[in-house]
């Protein structure tokens, strides 16, 4: 016995069911509401024969709705498909949330023709109007509509409506988690600008700490610089705030809100290293399973800092050449060139000098890179930078340990004597450790780490330092050597420099402020604070 040919209902509902399958495919593979629901119209034309359809959601920003997709419209009626709640058949279902069939759109005064698409439709008097709402958890989205010819019955207009209903679930899902992760990019974007704004603000000139001449100095050249584009050469000691520096070039430059990106050269193998500056095509060397973007590349508008710069080969040194001539270059294992705007920073403890002279460095390299050169001073040559290090790092490893740790006159003066051949870093990590370790609320020369304390020995007269910072008593109980605060010990041992000081210079003020970092006019300024009269000549 032969089976029965399928009935027309069902043919029909297996054609549905087959639509929505490649709609929801479609729907789910963008988040783009807009291209995903055009495309979901042009598989309902194909699949099931729709000749008209729109998709009307509320406008971004306002109160009224329009058409953001449509079937059979051109670009200019799609234009005039503007919507308000209760306005024509799509304004009673956007009022009321319940679908809406117009058996036939030539005689239902409801009916706008707001797109006047219909007005060049022969056959417009033997035209059905189908709307539903999109809704999702009772909210209403928008309007979901199609036409459709005259259907034989009104059983017809159900199955069209029941269809709709669940392509406008659908697209109503779609358009929720649209939202949903606009919203959270826009969380995301708003979060990266304040962490942005933040970390601009940690490194402005005016909050680095260092007042001693020499760091002014760079201070006025990283203000020169920054807003340029020149590459800059970062010397120093290792230690000293190379990596600092480079950030407060980026940071007071127009490419602050530009990505910085920061390269170790001496952290990556050189094999790597090419890999990691200037990315490599899929199947480039064993391992390179997919295509990947360098340094910079990511680096594009903004600022990259190549730390310890004396340490790349030669083949990189010619690659890097070329992207500072050029501002060009090729993945490797690729052909296609690349061009990138980026400022270039660059630092090292090294003696690129030498380095050039023994043949380890290309000559033609080394004077692209030295354009700005900058000189970052030892921590032992920044006079009086080390009690304001300390008093700042103090604070915060304080606040981050839940501590109240202060150092005694005596600890001071010891890390004052030392001569820190790790420079900030040492020092940094010094107070972190003491703070940490400290089993009270004061460090002493004895809780100093040994390296610090053995250095130098440390004299036990302290008849300068008992004219200084609190007056007789102010101190513990049975304890002159100590005091209260760090700002109060600051003081002291301040005005006990300046008194050493004049004595070394034979009392002329104008010997003893170069010494001492300071112009007369901030010397004369420190006399009068501390209460100390000079009776002898100014100059020679």
């Amino acid at each position: 016995m032969l089976p029965m040919p399928p009935t027309l209902n069902e043919t029909r509902k297996v054609a549905e069911l087959s639509a929505l399958y490649e709609v929801s495919k479609t729907l789910g593979s963008s988040l783009d509401v807009k291209e995903t629901s055009q495309k979901a119209f042009n598989i309902l034309h194909k699949m099931l024969g729709l000749n008209r359809g729109t998709l009307v959601l509320k406008d971004k920003g306002g109160d009224g709705f329009s058409i953001w997709a449509a079937y059979g419209l051109t670009e200019t009626e799609i234009e005039r498909g503007r919507y308000k709640v209760g306005e024509g058949v799509t304004g009673k279902v956007l009022a009321t949330g319940q679908p809406v069939v117009v058996p036939d759109i030539g005689k239902e005064p409801l009916f706008l023709n707001r797109t006047l698409a219909r007005n060049q439709d022969p056959a417009r008097i033997g035209m059905a109007f189908l709307s539903v709402p999109v809704t999702v958890q009772g909210e209403i989205l928008g309007v979901l509509s199609a036409d459709r010819i005259f259907a034989d019955n009104e059983g017809g207009y159900q199955e069209d409506i029941r269809f709709l209903t669940v392509l406008a679930s659908l697209i109503g899902q779609a358009c929720k988690l649209s939202k949903a992760v606009e919203q959270g990019r826009a969380a995301l974007e708003r979060e990266k600008e304040e962490l942005r704004s933040e970390v601009k603000g940690r490194y402005r000139l005016d909050n680095m700490v260092g007042g001693s001449r020499k760091m002014q100095e760079v201070y006025s050249t990283v203000e020169r610089v920054a807003p340029t584009r020149s590459t800059v050469m970062i010397r120093g000691e290792s230690g000293t705030g190379k990596e600092l520096i480079a950030r407060a070039l980026h940071y007071n430059s127009p490419r602050a809100s530009a990505p910085f990106i920061r390269v170790s050269c001496a952290a990556l193998p050189l094999t790597l290293l090419e890999s990691e500056l200037f990315g490599h095509e899929r199947g480039a060397f064993t391992g390179a399973t997919e295509q990947r973007r360098g340094r910079f590349e990511l680096a594009d508008h903004g600022t990259l800092f190549l730390d310890e710069i004396g340490d790349i080969d030669g083949a990189t040194q010619v690659k890097l050449l070329r992207v500072l001539q050029e501002r060009k270059f090729e993945r490797l294992g690729g052909s296609r060139t690349i061009a990138v705007d980026v400022r270039l920073v660059a630092a090292t403890n090294r003696d690129l000098e030498r380095a050039v002279r023994d043949g380890g460095f290309r000559e033609d390299l080394y004077y692209r890179l030295n354009v700005i050169p900058l000189f970052l001073p030892p921590l032992r040559e920044r006079e009086g930078d080390v009690l304001l290090l300390v008093e700042h790092f103090l604070g915060r490893f304080n606040a981050e340990h839940s501590k109240s740790v202060g150092f005694s006159r005596a600890a001071l003066r010891q890390m004052l004597r030392y001569p820190w051949p790790g420079n900030v870093r040492e020092l940094e990590n010094a107070v972190e450790r003491m703070v940490v370790l400290s089993h009270g609320d004061l460090v002493d020369e004895d809780d100093l780490p040994l390296a610090i304390r053995s250095d130098l020995p440390v004299s036990s007269h302290t008849g300068p330092l008992n004219e200084l910072g609190r007056a007789p008593g102010a101190g513990r109980a049975g304890d002159d050597g100590e005091l209260r605060s760090l700002p109060e010990t600051v003081r002291g041992l301040e005005k006990e420099r300046i008194l050493r000081t004049l004595r070394e210079s034979g009392g002329i003020q104008t010997k003893a402020a170069k010494a001492l970092g300071l112009t007369v006019r901030q010397l004369g300024y420190k006399l009068k604070k501390y209460g100390i009269t000079l009776r002898i000549p100014q100059a020679e």
